[in-house]
């Protein structure tokens, strides 16, 4: 059974910091590209970054290229993301994602994790 499990979510200060991580297990990790994706309250689901399993330069959307950094440990087959100054704007559901090949369209996206909330306050 195929399995994303996000965490490190939470509430944060403008300007602050997190990293979310997310645990995947049920398929082989080198054969997907992996993204995360969030979905702000009233607006549309949309692709943060993505990471090809055979580039080393991630994707990253231009709201947040500079301020976030994707990363993966193939051995523990964990996909991370360092957010840095957080903004407000950044509040919503992050969702990490497999993918056959990275796409800024969220329906490319095969197998999605529960989501896990980020609220960044002013």
């Amino acid at each position: 059974e195929v399995q994303l499990v996000e965490s490190g979510g939470g509430l944060v200060q403008a300007g602050g910091s997190l990293r979310l991580s997310c645990a995947t297990s049920g398929f082989t990790f080198d054969d997907y590209d992996l993204g995360w994706l969030r979905q702000a309250p009233g607006k549309e689901r949309e692709v943060v970054s993505c990471i090809s399993s055979s580039d080393t330069s991630p994707y990253y959307a231009h709201s947040v290229k500079g301020r976030f950094t994707m990363s993966s440990d193939n051995v523990k087959n964990t996909l991370y993301l360092q957010m840095n100054s957080l903004k407000p704007e950044d509040t919503a559901v992050y969702y990490c994602a497999a993918t056959v090949i990275c796409t800024d369209y969220t329906g490319g996206y095969e197998y999605w994790g529960q989501g896990t909330q980020v609220t960044v306050s002013s």
